[in-house]
């Protein structure tokens, strides 16, 4: 099959399933970004091996996997976080690099790099459970026998404005062509793609407001919201992107991985999420509003 065809295949099989489990929420959601989190960072970690760093691998990995199952317990109020426990972390860190680096072993880098790795992408990832379980989503609509959850309506809008960015900006990119964007970083975008993108964002985000987020969670944004959110969140998909292809690029490395068929691998899949789902929850806090009745 051609690279095309094994990506259309695997996203048909792919998102249905992913989908389920963001309407679904609760463990299933957080089994879901805990798995994305570990398999993340062992990509993470590998194109650091490839730059040439050090990083604890298998101590990384398993943290990086915890962190959504942490905030998942915090959810359930099972504990509450305190700044002591992450100190104690990281002191555990430093004591794991004795053993397994010691000083010829370069512990500093060591562990800088692996807390880097655990909080780029599970600790990034887990703000997508937390937008699953917003404050402000309560509630949610009747769609026959199901009920859906105003949360997940609330996480699928930066899920959607993440794909929404990333197909404006690849056809209008391609389409109109012009001045690169970051040559240097990204050689294939271009200016006119990143401008697509963020139309793209915001006319997303105007038609799942007022034909999902309205009817769904009885929640909206204003028009100058709608204006802000889309922009912004789209920037910060286009950026997650090209934070990766800087880190890529560092380590001489094409993708993170191949595990899934045609499209690299899993920190290939979620670079944008990294930065969408953090700015989006910050941007949720602010500017969401009941639905007007």
């Amino acid at each position: 099959m051609s690279e095309l065809t094994r990506r259309i295949a695997f996203g048909v099989v792919a998102a249905p399933i992913a989908l389920a489990i963001v309407l679904a929420g609760g463990p299933a959601l957080a089994g879901l970004l805990a798995v994305a989190s570990a398999i993340a960072a062992w990509e993470f970690f590998r194109i650091a091996r490839s730059a040439g760093h050090a990083p604890l691998q298998d101590v990384g990995c398993a943290l990086a996997g915890l962190l959504p199952l942490a905030v998942h317990a915090r959810f359930l109020h099972l504990w509450e976080p305190r700044l002591s426990y992450f100190a104690v972390v990281l002191l555990l860190l430093f004591t794991v690099s004795i053993w397994m680096r010691g000083a010829a072993g370069r512990p500093l880098g060591a562990v800088a790099t692996t807390v880097l790795g655990v909080l780029y992408t599970g600790g990034l990832l887990s703000f997508g459970y937390a937008i699953r379980y917003h404050d402000y989503a309560v509630g949610g609509a009747r769609l026959g026998p199901v009920t859906i959850a105003a949360g997940g309506v609330l996480l699928g809008l930066p899920l959607l404005l993440t794909w929404a960015t990333d197909i404006g900006a690849f056809f209008v990119g391609r389409s109109v062509g012009g001045p690169k964007l970051i040559p240097a970083v990204s050689p294939g975008k271009t200016v006119s793609g990143a401008i697509g993108g963020v139309v793209a964002s915001v006319l997303v985000t105007w038609g799942y407001v007022h034909f999902a987020l309205r009817p769904a969670a009885q929640l909206a944004l204003s028009p100058a919201g709608v204006l802000v959110f889309g922009v912004v969140v789209s920037v910060a998909a286009q950026l997650g992107d090209l934070v990766e292809s800087l880190l890529k690029r560092e380590a001489g490395v094409k993708d993170s991985s191949t595990l899934l068929p045609g499209h690299g691998g899993v920190l290939d899949r979620l670079d944008s999420l990294f930065f969408v789902l953090p700015v989006a929850h910050l941007l949720l806090g602010w500017l969401l509003i009941p639905a007007p009745r």
